[in-house]
């Protein structure tokens, strides 16, 4: 679908109106606004330029998109995909879970995606984010599921799968069967601290769950696209680097339960700096704050359920 000029300069203000979503963790590079196309197999590939990454399928017979970054950079994404396939179409959207940096562009794929799915809370959120305002404009899920959904596009069978309370209460993994590729959205951080955004029902301990089960579903060999990682380090990986993060989340656990335990004040042990014994590479931990990954951890393990408001 050609991309008038109006609609590219609406979508740039939004955009430019847009926060980015908070991470957790030490304070990184800004990514840079390039956009980048990167195949992987199977007609299935990965788009990066700002915001969680997106996962896509170029089809003979059909396209899929799972998340859409800010406005600007699915207008990026979108020009980008009509370019490589001569279609004017998108069959298929699907939203990982409902953060700003995954759906802030589904308004760009008003008219031209089909159909619009995401599980049933990540689309509550959307309409009523936690500790947060609705989106001014928005392109909501038209289909939702409670644990699995499927459908065939073009050459491809594509699976949405719900595990369980992780990142949110509403997390997708989302696979492209024939290609063996599954879109994690942001229950992978690849080697940085998450974000865990307990207003909206995150768990640690759910989450830790989520990426084992991930695990059994799929084989081997699938290459898994992650929602984040850190500077310099790849958005794709193997079954390994979800049980890389499952054990880091293990170690948050274990590591504020000691706390606990030995008495410690909670706001004495959240403001002291470091990393993580034996996940150095995940750097330094950032401020405490609602969806940061220790604070989180004490509220789970101490019975606490009071998470600071964040959006």
């Amino acid at each position: 679908m050609p991309l008038s000029r109006r609609t590219f300069l609406t979508s740039s203000a939004a955009a430019g109106a847009t926060l980015a979503f908070p991470f957790a963790g030490a304070a990184r590079p800004r990514q840079e606004l390039t956009a980048v196309f990167t195949a992987i197999r199977g007609g299935v590939g990965h788009f990066t330029m700002r915001g969680g990454t997106v996962g896509y399928l170029l089809d003979a017979d059909g396209t899929v998109v799972v998340d859409t970054q800010f406005p600007a950079q699915a207008q990026a994404l979108l020009a980008g995909l009509e370019a490589r396939s001569g279609r004017g179409r998108v069959d298929l959207l699907l939203n990982t879970h409902h953060h700003g940096d995954h759906t802030a562009g589904n308004p760009v794929f008003r008219g031209v995606a089909g159909r619009v799915v995401a599980h049933e809370r990540a689309a509550e959120h959307m309409r009523n984010p936690p500790a947060g305002q609705p989106p001014e404009d928005q392109l909501y899920p038209d289909t939702t599921f409670a644990d699995v959904w499927s459908g065939d596009v073009g050459g491809e069978r594509v699976t949405a799968r719900h595990f369980g309370p992780a990142h949110t209460s509403g997390d997708a993994v989302v696979t492209f069967e024939r290609a063996n590729v599954a879109h994690m959205g942001d229950l992978v951080f690849h080697r940085r601290h998450p974000v865990v955004d307990g207003a909206a029902g995150a768990t640690l301990r759910g989450w830790i769950q989520v990426l084992e089960r991930t695990v059994e579903v799929h084989g081997k060999d699938t290459v898994y696209i992650f929602g984040h990682a850190g500077a310099g380090l790849p958005v794709t990986g193997t079954f390994t680097d979800l049980l890389r993060f499952r054990d880091y989340l293990s170690a948050v656990l274990a590591h504020v339960g000691a706390a606990l335990r030995a008495g410690r004040e909670r706001d004495e042990f959240l403001a002291g700096e470091g990393t993580l014994p034996g996940f150095e590479e995940f750097g330094p931990f950032g401020r405490p704050g609602p969806r940061e990954a220790r604070t989180v951890a004490w509220s789970e393990l101490s019975g606490e359920r009071q998470f600071m408001e964040g959006s």
